[in-house]
């Protein structure tokens, strides 16, 4: 039998990431510098590139601050399951498709809508600071 996961490539994954995360080049996630300088690659994932921020200090990787940061499934893993879940399929289905239990793919799931919901939360909090700063610099 043919595993789906065998077909995707983890360094087009992180390839992939690091164009829609950095579309203009990699950027520090804390101070936004561009003065950034590669620092080798993660131990236990070869194409995850690691970074230093010249400007502040801050290391890095390509999954830094995204969903996918700190679980323990690869990253071709997340990528096929987020296109299945695009299907439609249920989570019983991708587990199914991915060889994975249908505990791990609920895992999965409640990973990725907490970190939306993150993510939302943090986007909101920065537009209300910006309104703020706007409404405070008026006289």
């Amino acid at each position: 039998m043919l595993n789906i996961q065998h077909l995707i490539d983890d360094a087009k994954c992180f390839e992939a990431i690091r164009e829609l995360y950095w579309p203009n080049g990699v950027r520090c996630p804390d101070c936004e510098s561009g003065n950034i300088h590669k620092r080798g690659l993660h131990t236990h994932q070869a194409h995850r590139q690691r970074y230093e921020c010249q400007a502040c200090g801050r290391q890095f990787d390509d999954l830094s601050e995204t969903v996918f940061e700190g679980h323990h499934q690869p990253l071709r893993v997340w990528v096929l399951y987020l296109h299945f879940m695009g299907l439609n399929l249920s989570n019983e289905q991708i587990a199914a498709e991915l060889d994975l239990a249908v505990g791990d793919v609920q895992t999965m799931t409640t990973q990725l809508a907490d970190g939306i919901a993150v993510k939302k939360a943090s986007a909101t909090d920065r537009r209300h600071r910006s309104r703020r700063s706007v409404h405070c610099d008026r006289p």
